[in-house]
């Protein structure tokens, strides 16, 4: 019997899956729809007293997005006051919707991480994944990657498009 050769494991390829640099903790989203007052307006002394009763403790820890979802027009106070309680217990506080969340917190991994294993490599940017990555991080880490790596592809291992080659 032959012995089965792992051409991929040779082929020197490293394998980047944005689904393992997924930042964990629970995503939470806070609407300021339901403090309009009629749906129409936010008058200031309710929003306040929100404020003042809301139980901001349960957002320790948890990744939060602020916005509004009604067709209002929100003064840029309401979302610092907000930010301003959520200080110092969420752990990431961003204006915009979850998917503007996960967009931030997976540029601020991108951002963070260590390049030098990745210098002069054969790269290999994984495309299936069981829960859904931006985007925006496929086009955010192959900007990061691009100025080091040898070649960048996208897909599997074993069936991959490529993206980009550095000239000889």
């Amino acid at each position: 019997m032959e012995e089965i050769i792992n051409k991929v494991k040779q082929s020197g390829l490293i394998q980047i899956d944005l689904e393992d640099l997924r930042p964990k903790g629970e995503r939470v989203f806070i609407d300021i729809a339901p403090q309009l007052f009629m749906g129409l307006a936010l008058r200031e002394k309710d929003f306040r007293t929100f404020i003042q009763t809301h139980d901001w403790s349960q957002y320790q820890g948890k990744h939060v997005a602020i916005a509004c979802t009604a067709d209002a027009i929100i003064p840029t106070w309401a979302y610092m006051l907000i930010s301003s309680q959520l200080s110092g217990k969420a752990s990431t506080i961003v204006y915009g919707s979850l998917a503007d969340l996960e967009k931030h917190l997976f540029e601020q991994v991108i951002q963070d991480m260590d390049l030098v294993p990745y210098d002069d490599a054969k790269i290999v940017i994984k495309g299936c994944s069981k829960e859904s990555v931006p985007l925006d991080a496929y086009v955010s880490l192959t900007n990061r990657l691009r100025p080091l790596a040898r070649s960048l592809f996208f897909g599997e291992p074993c069936s991959t498009v490529p993206i980009y080659k550095k000239a000889k």
